[in-house]
């Protein structure tokens, strides 16, 4: 079965703030699925196209969207801050998801899924709830923890003084980190306080992950004391977790919860 469903596009934010945010909604049952992707990832990604696909076989409901600047989204990358995607993942989540969800965030994701599961918290009623969380190599705090506190001296220095560090990667062209990404993030920060999500979490973390060491899961492990908490640590597993096997993992956790 196709796992592709016709783009939509909602606007999030107002005057020169506004963005337009493309979302691939697929109606269907419930608990449905919600996509959180990852920093300078999009929804077409092979995790977010198994997951659709693995939604469709089943009827069920699945949602993914790209983050302004990133995928087929409106905005500028260096626009971008956790708290203007945190906004975009609740407009999207409010528009087009009804019923227990399960939301499944991968790294960037998982604090953004983390963050998004705080705010549901806080309301005092919302048409759409939290039925479980599958986080993938979660990334909170990166911004700080993953960035700030393991950059050099030079790459600080460009950040403070130029506002943007080319950042080198091994999945393409360099990723500009801008100050405002960095200073923004502190408003978000969450591995410094016990977590409460409402709901079970499920935790798949690779040890050979470079970008997000596996001790990081574990610090956030330690902060989910009163949730249904499972830690699945994969040996051999990188940062990506997309080969067959590991996609296999993902739709285990997911299927948890069903």
């Amino acid at each position: 079965m196709t796992s592709e469903t016709a783009a939509q596009f909602i606007e999030v934010g107002g005057g020169d703030a506004m963005r337009r945010i493309a979302v691939q909604a697929r109606r269907g049952d419930s608990p449905g699925l919600f996509w959180l992707g990852g920093f300078k990832s999009d929804m077409a990604g092979t995790k977010a196209l198994a997951l659709d696909s693995w939604a469709a076989e089943r009827g069920l409901a699945c949602v993914r969207f790209d983050y302004s600047g990133h995928g087929t989204s409106g905005g500028e990358f260096t626009d971008g801050t956790i708290g203007r995607w945190l906004e975009e993942s609740l407009a999207v989540f409010d528009a087009f998801c009804e019923g227990p969800q399960v939301v499944i965030g991968s790294s960037m994701g998982g604090w953004m899924a983390l963050l998004l599961a705080r705010e549901i918290a806080r309301r005092a009623s919302s048409r759409a709830t939290l039925t479980g969380l599958v986080l993938i190599a979660p990334a909170p705090d990166f911004t700080e923890e993953l960035m700030w506190k393991t950059f050099s001296p030079e790459a600080r220095h460009a950040i403070e003084t130029d506002g943007v560090w080319l950042r080198p990667s091994d999945y393409g062209d360099p990723y500009p980190i801008t100050r405002e990404l960095i200073e923004e993030g502190r408003n978000h920060l969450l591995l410094d306080r016990s977590i409460s999500t409402g709901c079970p979490v499920r935790i798949l973390q690779g040890a050979q992950d470079l970008d997000v060491p596996w001790r990081h899961a574990l610090t956030l492990t330690e902060r989910l004391p009163s949730d249904d908490v499972v830690l699945t640590m994969i040996q051999d597993g990188d940062h990506r977790l997309s080969r067959p096997q590991d996609i296999a993992r993902i739709l285990a956790a997911v299927a948890e919860f069903f």
